[in-house]
């Protein structure tokens, strides 16, 4: 079947064991820049330099210890059509800058899909490490494992002064970014969400969208991330992220809490006209769907609605993205056409849980 499986299939098999803190963490993320040091930088790159690059990488797949963490399928981007690079971006499996410019470019992708390693990106290699829940230190000792393998092989671009040296000037230094994803309903219903935003971004951090750097914070889902690589270390740049982190988690509990002592049937009038809406609906966009399966989400949280899994809604979040949705019409659609398609699959996926029901 080779690469198609990563495109198959919506839900990544990280995914569907949870972690720490599921009920708020989606998933946490650590990826790592790194720039060989006899080659030039993706950015000003010939394709021959570029191709000399992938042959180094590749040859490095065969190395001991890399197998010992189990089977990577090498992809060119250029096997791929548009289509597919669209869907392994709304996996997160590679970055919309690399779907965008695909030219003698690679991506190296574990079996679970943990594990995703993009070549001649912005750097010659971005290695990305996934882990369901609040597993921010997981991910980097995994990252860390697989940064050593490839530094076995290949020389870096390092200075003693400046750390490891990247096309961008944000990611020189460590060359981490360590990020987490959190669904924060309640935050935004209560009208808090603004005040801990600014708060997170005094104290070096980034608020992004759920596809990074210029996206929407669609379905309530903001992902946090370091901003600094330089001048601190990797453990003080994920301690500041786990303390934040932690401290904003504490924060949704409370404002659910809080929900559900002072407006209780308003929220269960909410989750419960969500459901509705999504179980009927013959037509509906993609900010209205990924608003509606936040609703959804944070009634299975709370215990509101009994049938429908955390899985389902992972699973929905991705299906109803453009790609995956003319993936499987396998066709183009117009975004009227997409609309239509996406209230399909949603009627159809939820209406199987013939359990359902609305405590």
């Amino acid at each position: 079947m080779g690469y198609q499986r990563f495109t198959a299939e919506p839900l990544s098999e990280w995914m569907k064991s949870g972690g720490p803190d599921s009920d708020i963490v989606i998933s946490s993320r650590i990826r790592v820049a790194r720039n060989l040091e006899s080659d030039i930088f993706p950015i000003l790159a010939t394709d021959e330099q570029a191709d000399e690059v992938l042959g180094k990488v590749r040859g490095v797949l065969s190395h001991p210890s890399l197998l010992q963490l189990g089977h990577f399928e090498w992809i060119d981007m250029n096997e791929l059509n548009d289509l597919e690079k669209m869907v392994l971006v709304e996996k997160h499996l590679i970055s919309p800058n690399l779907a965008n410019d695909s030219r003698n470019s690679a991506v190296i992708l574990s079996d679970n899909e943990s594990i995703s390693i993009m070549v001649n990106e912005e750097d010659h290699l971005r290695i990305q490490c996934l882990y369901p829940g609040f597993q921010i230190r997981e991910a980097w000792e995994l990252a860390d494992r697989i940064d050593d393998i490839f530094e076995s092989r290949l020389d870096y671009a390092y200075d003693e002064k400046r750390g490891y040296l990247t096309s961008c000037p944000t990611n020189v230094g460590t060359g981490i970014r360590a990020s987490v994803m959190l669904h924060l309903p309640a935050l935004v219903i209560t009208q808090q969400i603004n005040r801990l935003l600014n708060a997170i971004h005094q104290v070096g951090l980034a608020v992004r969208g759920i596809y990074g750097e210029g996206s929407e914070a669609l379905g309530n889902l903001f992902q946090i991330s370091n901003q600094i690589t330089l001048g601190q270390s990797e453990e003080e740049i994920l301690n500041n992220l786990y303390s934040v982190v932690r401290q904003i988690i504490e924060h949704e509990r409370t404002a659910r809490k809080r929900l559900l002592a002072e407006n209780e049937y308003r929220l269960r009038d909410r989750v419960g006209r969500s459901y509705g809406i999504l179980s009927n609906a013959a037509i509906i966009d993609s900010k209205e769907a990924a608003q509606r399966l936040s609703d959804v989400r944070l009634g299975i949280d709370l215990g509101l609605i009994d049938g429908v899994s955390a899985n389902v809604l992972n699973e929905l979040t991705i299906m109803t993205q453009p790609g995956f949705l003319q993936q499987v019409a396998g066709q183009r659609l117009n975004p009227d056409e997409r609309d239509v398609r996406r209230a399909q699959l949603i009627r159809e996926r939820l209406n199987r849980k013939k359990g359902f029901g609305l405590n």
